[in-house]
């Protein structure tokens, strides 16, 4: 189908289900991302969530960097709407500063493994043979290793940052969108397409680059959601076991297991807030990711248009 007659629409008295098949494939993928309820939801959390943690602290202002003793573990009240922590920081300002962390960390180890997982599963699955056996044998020694092993091993060896957190979660991360690319690229490179453009003198890589991997964006995009909700409670797991980035620096992880210590003191500012934040967040990418891979299934889209 064409582009123009992708856009004109049908003749009069056409049924309304081939009316459909004159959309493009970008409208009847946002037409299924919208009717899903949930996934609209999960995108206005994350809207709000970014604004709040990025905008935030624009507005409410608060000292990120310096400690006050005089006025730690404070109730809320009306000069800190959610008290203030252990050592005197605003909880407020700190969960806008800690979500920056988290966002950052989690949005570019996603992205990073993502890219490299899918060039690698797919340079492994058109490929084929001995150079295919040996990708994919890497990648199965590399997943019978315990992710949170891995993530504590790498923590350790190396000083914990931000750069440092998002290169280590993408490290462990790209594994599964490897083998998922590998298995989409078995199935697209004996399409009728990437036969012809072979056939026509293409080159491996201008068929993998060209055709291989634009026609498997559908499960790149649904990784990506998955593996940022993935890497922001890896950031959290390792935060609470005292591997996250090192103050004056925060995130909701470390600020989690900070207030675990205080759980018997009653003081549930510093344990919630932060809590129903990671929870919020990862349940919304979720929501985000079922819809993105329901737009991208063609017979889901049938059904629903």
């Amino acid at each position: 189908m064409t582009l123009i007659e992708a856009q004109t629409p049908p003749p009069p008295g056409v049924p309304a289900a081939s009316r459909g098949a004159h959309e493009s494939p970008f409208r009847s993928a946002l037409k299924v991302f919208v009717q899903n309820r949930l996934a609209v939801v999960g995108l206005a959390l994350v809207v709000l969530i970014v604004v709040f943690s990025f905008a935030g602290p624009l507005v409410y202002h608060t000292d990120q960097v310096h400690t006050n003793l005089d006025q730690v573990t404070m109730a809320p009240g009306s000069g800190h709407p959610l008290g203030t922590d252990s050592v005197g920081y605003d909880e407020l300002g700190r969960l806008m500063v800690g979500g920056q962390t988290s966002l950052e960390v989690g949005l570019a180890a996603a992205v990073i493994a993502t890219l490299f997982g899918s060039v690698w599963g797919a340079i492994a699955g058109y490929a084929g043979g001995l150079l295919d056996g040996l990708m994919m044998r890497v990648t199965d020694v590399l997943l019978s290793i315990p992710t949170l092993f891995f993530l504590l091993l790498m923590a350790t060896i190396f000083r914990p940052s931000k750069p440092v957190l998002i290169i280590v979660i993408a490290m462990v991360s790209w594994l599964i969108p490897a083998r998922l690319i590998r298995g989409e690229t078995l199935t697209l490179k004996v399409r009728e397409y990437v036969q012809a453009a072979r056939g026509m003198g293409g080159g491996g890589l201008y068929n993998l680059f060209q055709h291989v991997l634009p026609n498997a964006i559908g499960t790149i995009a649904v990784n990506v959601t998955f593996q940022i909700a993935d890497a922001i409670l890896a950031i959290a797991a390792m935060s609470y076991l005292g591997l996250g980035v090192p103050p004056p620096e925060a995130d909701w992880g470390g600020m989690l297991s900070d207030g675990v210590n205080y759980s018997y003191s009653g003081y549930w500012w510093l344990i919630y807030p932060p809590g129903v934040a990671i929870v919020l967040t990862v349940v919304a990418f979720n929501f985000i990711g079922d819809a993105v891979r329901d737009s991208f299934e063609s017979r889901l889209r049938t059904v629903r248009g």
